[in-house]
């Protein structure tokens, strides 16, 4: 399962190939060390033989990369002091590592709460034998040949790593908090994740991507987010993660998570997007052995000029296979929701059983969103759904309320903040559930 891109007209790859140059130039002024320099120059040299997508491409028909193209970034290593407790889970209070441009902070982390068998740590400060364990995984997921992932791999000097050994079970939340502190020049980081979950193991990870620097408000700035995250589950282990994309609202946020299912092993995502100006989250999941089980639920709450964009790509490659993929989306005054989510099933994969489900909610009459679910089934003996919804606020539901005393704005809210609690409820940290639905209530809406 690899993301091609398609070429383009000559004078058009000259452009980019000039644009990738820059970025590439940017992301590898400081080279990697060790092992590292091997698979950052692998990656390099990808990225010098792709091009920026563009919307003939059919992967990024409804997202468009010129008003990335127009700006040069540069790294930046700006670190802070500023108190992040109000970005800190209770859960996770002794139990979070903190990035800041791509940079590990540990005067910002806290890893103290943790059982024997539990590596949480950034990559440059593992243990010998820890490296070379990581390095059996590190860039070695489906999809490395995608120019964003490549261009992450080619600058890798450092990356978030959660190892959880064999037959443990971390109750404690293990918090990712990735904060971009925006320069006077637009700026590039490129935060890296790595999870391994040996057989029998169980843990719940919260990755979180902003730019804010206290509980409420955000600092505005241009600034390019471009996210990689690889999951590896053994036979039999258990992840549950969380990943929340809270950016400026001038910002652009690419995100890769690739997950590796095992046999018996079960993973679940929530993911939630708020801010950006321009944001993509590609989420691919890959099936290794028999009876995996995938739950997916995604939530895409955008407003203004934002434009989101949610690609998935399922391949159930083994017998009995269960998938449940629900994500909503959210869009009010000219924003622009893109779904795009593709499930794989072929003639090994009998007794498979999978859905998907795109459900959206259009607030504006200028608001937009293009859906595209799809399933490719060669298997016989499957059992197998996928649909899309898009709709407004119903009439006589804002009514019905209304006749209860409630005004028409209360109405309408009642209504929005339910369609979003039924995917922020089944986010298993309390604290971080109560967050987001305050997020989701103190949205202002209007049905201009």
């Amino acid at each position: 399962m690899t993301i091609q891109v398609s070429p383009s007209s000559i004078s058009s790859l000259l452009d980019r190939d000039e644009y990738l140059s820059g970025l590439l130039a940017q992301v590898t002024a400081q080279p990697a060390a060790g092992w590292l320099q091997g698979v950052s120059q692998a990656a390099a040299n990808v990225v010098r033989h792709s091009t920026v997508p563009t919307s003939r491409d059919e992967e990024w028909r409804f997202t468009d990369l010129s008003a990335l193209r127009k700006q040069e970034f540069q790294v930046e290593k700006q670190l802070i002091s500023t108190d992040i407790a109000a970005l800190t889970l209770p859960e996770a209070a002794n139990s979070h590592l903190v990035f800041v441009n791509g940079v590990y902070a540990p005067e910002l982390s806290a890893i103290a709460d943790l059982p024997a068998g539990v590596v949480v740590s950034n990559l440059t400060a593992l243990a010998t034998d820890e490296q070379e364990r990581v390095r059996q995984y590190l860039a070695q997921s489906e999809g490395q040949q995608e120019v964003f992932t490549a261009l992450n791999t080619a600058g890798l000097t450092d990356a978030a790593v959660v190892l959880v050994k064999k037959n443990v079970a971390v109750a404690t939340p293990i918090h990712l908090l990735f904060i971009t502190v925006a320069g006077e020049k637009a700026t590039i980081s490129q935060p890296r994740c790595l999870v391994v979950a040996e057989s029998g193991s169980q843990v719940t990870l919260v990755e979180e991507f902003t730019n804010r620097r206290g509980a409420e408000n955000a600092e505005e700035g241009v600034y390019f987010t471009n996210a990689v995250t690889e999951i590896w589950l053994a036979e039999n282990a258990e992840v549950s993660h969380t990943r929340v994309e809270r950016e400026s609202v001038e910002a652009f946020h690419i995100g890769k998570t690739a997950i590796a299912q095992a046999r018996d092993s079960r993973y679940t995502c929530h993911a939630i997007s708020f801010g950006g100006k321009l944001s993509r989250h590609n989420l691919e999941i890959l099936q290794t052995g028999e009876q995996t089980q995938t739950t997916l639920n995604g939530l895409t709450v955008i407003f203004g000029n934002q434009l989101a964009d949610t690609h998935s790509a399922i391949a159930l490659n083994h017998p009995y296979g269960t998938s449940k993929q629900l994500h909503k989306c959210i869009v009010g005054d000219r924003a622009h929701a893109v779904f795009n989510g593709k499930v794989f099933v072929p003639k090994p994969a009998q007794l498979t059983d999978a859905a998907q489900l795109n459900r959206n909610l259009l607030l504006s009459s200028k608001a937009r969103v293009d859906t595209k679910p799809q399933l490719e089934i060669t298997a016989d003996n499957v059992k197998c759904a996928h649909g899309a919804t898009v709709s407004q606020l119903e009439d006589d539901e804002i009514f019905y309320l209304q006749s209860r005393g409630i005004d028409e704005n209360a109405a309408r809210n009642l209504l929005i903040n339910a369609f979003a609690a039924e995917i922020i409820n089944q986010i298993p940290v309390p604290s971080l559930r109560e967050s987001l639905l305050n997020t989701v209530k103190s949205l202002k809406t209007s049905n201009d």
